[in-house]
């Protein structure tokens, strides 16, 4: 089968592209595991931070954990329902299911998580293998490369969302405006329309694309807005951000940083941490770690409910380093999404 590896590590640029393209043996579904035909896998930034080494992966590791496919064989100890049934795969493929974080569903939190396309191939290839117990069923009503967002962008976008926790009267603050926030402003409307959202995004595209899709007000990083947010939630790849989001926060306020990595080069920008202005008044600041399947059930069955849409970017398999490259560069409006284009 064709599939994209990532066999070292190294900086995004614009030469050659970071992965390569590998002629492999189509894999085969251990007794609880299912093969699954992909359709479609959205690129994400956390393929960035693997590539150029933020995120320990285990080499050679073939990418993507926002898979959507059919699945076409069962392991012997998989329910025969599965076969021939769409399905979604995340960023969670595996958890231990014993122990005290699994126990009261933080299965995110759990020591032995397993990433797809970190720990287990992922969806960069024609098929790859999965826990059958890690797969989720996939509406009919999305298009395979509708809903492969969903699985990453989405459900993290959903859970940053609960955890910043807001009062129906409250101001929600979105730092960065690329796949997961253009999706987090989409689900906090369809929840509260009248819900206000500020949008912080150094892209002009994408502050009107925030304008566009409802937002009460769109500014560059350091743009103070009409109504201070009593949350804001940060998707972006570095530090000026969360500096600029603390000094913007209301008293009593809740920063949610969602990323599972920030860039090393911007690091230095910590020492500026200014603690009257930035963190006193009870300010408080939570992170993402992960996902649940939870999260994943729950951000399809929202997009079913409301009609949801993820802005993307069809792009074809054979691009998959362009898209990188692309991604590397910011400024997309929505998700880059490869598609298969009919696996034999």
């Amino acid at each position: 089968m064709r599939a994209w590896r990532l066999e070292s590590t190294g900086r995004v640029g614009d030469g050659d592209g970071p992965l390569r393209y590998r002629e492999v043996e189509r894999p085969s579904p251990d007794r609880d595991e299912v093969l699954i035909r992909v359709e479609a896998c959205a690129v994400c930034h956390t393929e960035l931070d693997q590539i150029e080494g933020r995120v320990e992966t285990p080499l050679p590791r073939i990418p993507g954990h926002e898979v959507v496919g059919e699945v076409v064989e069962i392991g012997d100890d998989v329910d025969d329902a599965l076969s021939g049934t769409r399905v979604g795969v995340g960023w969670i493929g595996g958890a231990c299911g014993e122990c005290r974080f699994c126990e009261r569903g933080a299965e995110n939190l759990c020591p032995d998580f397993r990433g797809t396309g970190r720990d287990l191939d992922g969806g960069y290839a024609e098929y790859m293998v999965a826990p059958a117990a890690f797969v989720v069923p996939v509406p009919d009503a999305l298009e395979p490369a509708e809903a492969a967002p969903m699985l990453c962008a989405g459900a993290i976008g959903l859970r940053s969302l609960r955890l910043a926790n807001l009062a129906d009267d409250q101001v929600l603050g979105l730092t960065g405006f690329g796949a997961a926030n253009h999706l987090v402003l989409a689900m906090a409307l369809a929840r509260d329309p009248d819900r206000r959202v500020v949008v912080f995004a150094r892209d002009a595209g994408q502050r009107e694309q925030a304008i566009e899709m409802g937002a009460a007000w769109a500014g560059d990083t350091h743009d103070d807005p009409p109504q201070t947010p009593d949350a804001i939630i940060d998707t972006t790849p570095v530090w000026t951000t969360v500096l600029a989001a603390l000094e913007r926060l209301a008293p009593g306020g809740r920063l949610v940083i969602n990323a599972i990595s920030k860039e090393d080069d911007d690091r230095d920008r910590l020492a500026g941490l200014d603690y009257e202005s930035q963190l006193w008044k009870e300010k408080e600041i939570k992170s993402v770690a992960n996902v649940t399947r939870r999260d994943l059930r729950g951000v399809l069955e929202l997009v079913a409910e409301h009609g949801l849409r993820a802005e993307i970017r069809r792009v074809g398999f054979d691009e998959a380093n362009e898209a990188l490259k692309a991604l590397k560069r910011g400024g997309n409006r929505g998700a880059l999404v490869l598609e298969m284009n009919g696996a034999d």
